[in-house]
């Protein structure tokens, strides 16, 4: 017999779609608030500071497979070039990388979709890395 039942085939499904991006992006950000390498790298104020966490939460639920509200609104992700005015070195992508890592392993995903979003993660922050430190 023939299962008809569908799984969900999109990480963005099999994580629960939109409220999960949003709790991994609160998570991740309030790390980014207090860590003394990436705290200066994001706006202060509060406003804008909570527009970035929206930018990374619909980039990522585009992404993963949800609704192309991302783009729709902000245009092609074009990562590298927007963070290019940002002094980005090893130091700024491990601390970045850490902080995701702590989100994602808290997050409640299964070990497939963690063991996604994590080479995902760290793949993408290699590529904004714009400075060489000494």
């Amino acid at each position: 017999m023939l299962n008809t039942m569908s799984s969900p085939s999109t990480l963005y499904e099999r994580v629960g779609g939109e409220p999960y991006f949003e709790a991994l992006t609160r998570r991740f950000y309030a790390a980014v608030r207090t860590d003394p390498v990436l705290a200066p790298l994001y706006p202060a104020d509060e406003g804008a500071f909570e527009q970035a966490r929206r930018n990374l939460e619909g980039f990522l639920v585009q992404f993963w497979g949800g609704p192309a509200t991302y783009t729709e609104q902000r245009g092609h992700p074009r990562l590298r070039m927007r963070h290019a005015p940002f002094s980005i070195g090893a130091a700024a992508r491990d601390a970045w990388v850490r902080h995701m890592r702590e989100a994602v392993e808290v997050s409640g995903a299964g070990v497939m979709e963690r063991t996604q979003l994590l080479a995902y993660f760290d793949g993408a922050a290699n590529q904004m890395i714009n400075t060489a430190e000494e």
